[in-house]
């Protein structure tokens, strides 16, 4: 048995070199930079951020290098680095509505104040490979400017309706919502908990889910009542100052939904809401996220359960964390020798006595 264990040892140290250059490549071809990564490939950065649950652009560049790309494994490399780090206080809720917005759009009224602003996005370009890409060191023309939303506060367009008492009230929430990245999930779960759990789940997971209300599981019917990208100051209370100051910034999208709701025993007929927040422009994410929190809202709103998946929440959150998922099936394929050599035995055993059972029969 220790000959084994050496010999495996030596596998596995050999495999790691193997990993490594295949992750390196021809090494004719000049490697990646970090801050390459960090720069041009934002979307995949962002994504890494949100679902590993920690702000920071060069460690998550830096995660995906030494991944080889596979954004689930620099995910589960930032949460595991997530878990060294000292926690020392904890910021003031950040104010969405200051936002400097990047991009800001509403697909329920074209006119707003501030304007709608596109913003960079693939909304409106043209699925056609850019070869031009492919020619190493242009550099893309200048963007026409446009009308930034300037910062400073900002009126919701759930306000706009607010006016008229056609939307539900937004919720206040608790003072201190639990934190996921301390205590297990655990049921139920209120809304902080699972807006918590959405945030960092699988980006793929949570769009298959959002996906199926649109296609009538759970009848969610929705407009993106706003889309925010942009830039929000990170504040921190400092008790030996009496007052908060300003750690930082980091870029956010925000996405809130207008939902049909055509009320129910303890609600009028209004508008509801679905929320969504993540780091980074992962519009998408944030998206999906808000149809799925509305989704699992049937409840408290006095709807029927209609036996959706996105209706379901332990099934949504239990299976919306990529590494947990991942660890789960990836560890069916090491060494489970023992367990299917007893397998293999009870099969063997199996067969034998059914063929002794035709025999007798046959004879008989």
């Amino acid at each position: 048995m220790y000959v084994a264990v050496k010999g495996g040892e030596r596998a596995i140290e050999n495999a790691h070199a193997w990993l490594a250059e295949d992750r390196r490549g021809d090494p004719s071809v000049a490697e990646v930079s970090v801050a390459q990564i960090r720069e041009q490939m934002t979307l995949a950065v962002h994504r890494v951020m949100a679902e590993g649950s920690l702000y920071d652009p060069d460690l998550a560049a830096l995660a995906i290098k030494q991944s080889r790309g596979d954004l689930i494994e620099a995910i589960f490399l930032i949460r595991a680095y997530r878990t060294t780090l000292p926690r020392f206080g904890a910021s003031r809720p950040v104010e969405t509505g200051a936002m400097d917005c990047d991009r800001r759009i509403s697909a329920t009224f074209k006119d707003l104040p501030g304007g709608q602003v596109l913003g960079p996005t693939f909304d409106y370009t043209h699925r056609l490979l850019d070869f031009r890409l492919a020619a190493e060191g242009g550099t893309p023309e200048s963007a026409v400017s446009q009308q930034v939303a300037a910062a400073g506060q900002m009126p919701r367009v759930s306000d706009f309706l607010n006016r008229e008492g056609l939307i539900e009230p937004a919720g206040e929430g608790e003072a201190t919502p639990p934190d996921l990245t301390r205590e297990p999930l655990a049921m139920p779960a209120d809304r902080a908990l699972r807006l918590q759990a959405l945030a960092r789940a699988d980006e793929g997971f949570t769009l298959s889910l959002a996906y199926s209300t649109q296609r009538g599981y759970a009848r969610n019917h929705a407009f993106v009542g706003e889309l925010r990208i942009g830039r929000v100051a990170v504040e921190m209370d400092i008790p030996e100052l009496g007052f908060a100051i300003g750690i930082g910034e980091i870029t956010l999208t925000e996405c809130e939904t207008v939902n049909q709701f055509t009320g129910s025993r303890t609600e009028p007929p209004q508008f509801t809401r679905g929320y969504g927040l993540v780091f980074g422009q992962s519009e998408r994410k944030a998206i999906s996220m808000a149809l799925v929190d509305r989704a699992l809202r049937w409840e408290e709103l006095g709807e029927d359960n209609e036996g959706a998946p996105a209706q379901d929440a332990e099934f949504v959150l239990y299976h919306a964390d990529n590494i947990q998922a991942t660890g789960f099936l990836e560890h069916i394929k090491l060494p489970h020798y023992v367990d299917f050599q007893s397998e293999l035995e009870l099969i063997r055993r199996l067969r034998a006595e059914a063929m002794q059972a035709t025999r007798q029969e046959a004879a008989e």
